[in-house]
C-alpha cells in the first residue's frame, strides 16, 4: 500500500472509530431486492440494450446514508445473476459527468463514483468494497472487520480477479459545455471471486446476500474547463453527499448490519416476486442495537455491561414474542446472545461485533 494510502487509512480508522457507536433516532429497515436468475448471455457494455435486463425490476430511489433527506438526483439499480455472476446495473442521473482519477486502486471516491458492498454470508466481517468512477476506474478492496474494530486489516491489493464493468455517458464525459442526464454502470461480480475455499459451491442459489450501494457526489468547480471538486473560502473541500439504496442511519457505511438484502432468486426474471426477511435477522438488528450500547458503555466505565439493566435497553419483541438477550463476560471478552423462538438457534455477537448462530 502507498504512502498516500496509508495515510487516508488511517486518519479514516479514527474517524469512523469515533462515529461507529452513533445510531440514529430513526429506525432502520434496509431494503430488499428479488434478483432473478437468467440463462442468457449479458455483454457488459454499459448499455444494458438485453431484454432481460428491461424485465428486471428498479431498486427504489436511492436516498441519503441517515435516511432523512431526498438526495438532488436520482440513482437507481437493476440485478440479476447466472451460475457464474452477479449482475449490477447502476442508472446514475447526473447533469454533469465527469472524473479524473484513471490509476486503478486509488481513491475513487475523490470523484463522483459508485459503490457496491457485499456480506455474503451475513456476519458482517469478510466483505468486499467496489467503488468505480464514471472513467470506469476500479477500487475493489477486501476488508476482515469494520472499521470500528481497530485491529481490522484492509487489502487494498485484493483484486476481483474476473470482474467485469462497463460505463456509458447520456451526454458527453468531461465537458462542461453541455448538460448531462446520467451514466449507466454495468457490473458483473463473479461469484468465484468470493469463495472461502477453493472448490466451494458458493453460488447463492434461493439464498440472500447483505449488499448495500452507494453514490457518492461532490459540489464542483470549473477551471479553464476541467472539472474540480469544489473547496470552501478557507480550501477545503466541501462535504460529499452519500446517497446510498438501503441507509445506514450514520454516516458510515461500514455498518454491514444495516446493509440490504439481496435474494437470489431462481425464478425466471419477471416474475412478481417479494423477499421477506426472516425474523432471526429481525433479532439480529436488536442484538447490534445491543452490541453498540455495550461498545459505549465500555468506552464510558473501561467495563462491559453485566445486564441488560446497565444498558438501559427495551424490551425486545418481534412477531408478538418477547426476546430475551442476554451479556456474558469472559477472560477472552464478552457476547451477546439470545434464543430465537422461530428457529431455536442461539444468535450470538462477539465483542468484535462478528455474529454466528449456535443450531439447536
Amino acid at each position: 500500500m502507498n504512502q498516500s494510502l496509508n495515510k487516508y487509512f488511517s486518519l479514516y480508522f479514527f474517524c469512523v472509530s469515533i462515529i461507529s457507536c452513533a445510531q440514529s433516532k430513526k429506525e432502520i429497515i434496509p431494503q430488499t431486492y428479488v434478483a432473478h436468475k437468467i440463462s442468457e448471455a449479458i455483454t457488459i457494455d454499459g448499455k444494458a440494450d438485453e431484454v432481460v435486463w428491461e424485465k428486471a425490476k428498479w431498486t427504489n430511489n436511492f436516498i441519503d446514508i441517515e435516511g432523512v433527506k431526498t438526495p438532488k438526483y436520482k440513482t437507481n439499480v437493476k440485478m440479476l445473476w447466472d451460475e457464474n455472476y452477479y449482475y449490477i446495473l447502476a442508472e446514475i442521473k447526473e447533469p454533469h459527468v465527469w472524473g479524473d482519477i484513471t490509476e486503478r486502486d486509488a481513491v475513487i471516491f475523490y470523484n463522483n463514483d459508485f459503490e457496491v458492498f457485499i456480506d455474503p454470508d451475513g456476519d458482517t466481517h469478510n466483505y468486499y468494497e467496489l467503488e468505480i468512477n464514471a472513467l470506469n476506474t476500479v477500487w475493489d478492496l477486501f476488508i476482515n472487520k469494520p472499521y470500528r474494530e481497530l485491529d481490522n486489516v484492509v487489502l487494498n491489493d485484493w483484486n476481483y480477479t474476473g470482474l467485469k464493468s462497463a460505463v456509458s455517458v447520456n451526454g458527453t464525459l468531461n465537458n462542461p459545455n453541455d448538460i448531462d442526464k446520467s451514466w449507466t454502470l454495468e457490473i458483473a461480480i463473479p461469484f468465484k471471486d468470493l469463495r472461502t475455499a477453493y472448490n466451494q459451491d458458493n453460488v447463492p442459489r434461493d439464498q440472500f446476500y447483505r449488499v448495500n450501494f452507494s453514490r457518492v457526489n461532490w459540489n464542483h468547480d470549473i477551471t479553464n474547463g476541467v472539472y474540480s471538486r469544489k473547496k470552501d473560502k478557507d480550501g477545503k473541500f466541501l462535504h460529499e453527499y452519500n446517497w446510498v439504496w438501503s441507509p445506514t442511519g450514520v454516516i458510515n457505511m461500514h455498518l454491514p448490519e444495516n446493509w440490504g438484502y439481496v435474494y437470489f432468486s431462481s425464478k425466471e426474471v419477471g416474475n412478481n416476486e417479494s423477499f421477506i426477511i426472516p425474523n432471526d435477522d429481525k433479532i439480529k438488528w436488536k442484538l447490534y442495537e445491543l452490541f453498540r450500547a455495550n461498545k459505549a458503555y465500555y468506552t464510558a466505565n473501561k467495563t462491559s455491561a453485566t445486564s441488560l439493566d446497565d444498558l438501559k435497553m427495551p424490551i425486545i419483541t418481534i412477531d408478538k414474542n418477547e426476546i430475551k438477550p442476554t451479556i456474558e463476560t469472559h477472560s477472552f471478552g464478552w457476547t451477546i446472545s439470545a434464543k430465537s423462538p422461530f428457529s431455536n438457534n442461539v444468535l450470538i455477537i462477539k465483542e468484535d461485533g462478528s455474529f454466528y448462530k449456535e443450531n439447536k
